[in-house]
């Protein structure tokens, strides 16, 4: 009989971006949740992010971006997914986005991005709203 399983959401800190407090309170109340979190780490390449996501099998990644690097990194990130067959993957991103940068963004394969200042909870619907869902078969 299939029993949910819970939804696995990768949190990474792409680039050079050394500050982490938001993805570290972000990577709590999704566990807080009931999601199960793998968080990265800072300094974190498109490569390192990906191989995790995939490693770990997971239905979200969630990238916290600071530093501005948004325009780079995530158009490698997305192609990495692509070539791995991993674009079911739902692409989360939090962080300071410059509102001209976001329909970019999307278009590239970001599902959702959230500023400072957005609520826990509607981090937490979205991905819950959006993610593949599985099932455990026993």
């Amino acid at each position: 009989m299939p029993h949910p399983v819970p939804i696995r959401v990768l949190v990474a800190k792409p680039g050079l971006d050394g500050h982490d407090r938001g993805a570290k309170i972000i990577a709590r109340a999704l566990r807080d949740a009931g999601m199960e979190v793998i968080y990265t780490g800072l300094r974190q390449t498109p490569e390192m992010i990906v191989s995790a996501a995939l490693q770990e099998d997971v239905d979200c990644i969630g990238l916290s971006i600071l530093s501005g690097a948004h325009n780079a990194i995530l158009p490698r990130i997305t192609t990495l997914l692509r070539a791995a067959h991993a674009e079911d993957i739902l692409l989360v991103l939090g962080g300071t986005i410059p509102e001209e940068d976001i329909p970019a963004l999307k278009a590239n394969g970001v599902s959702a991005i959230f500023g400072p200042g957005t609520p826990l909870e509607t981090t937490i619907t979205y991905i819950r709203e959006h993610i593949k869902p599985r099932t455990l078969t026993l």
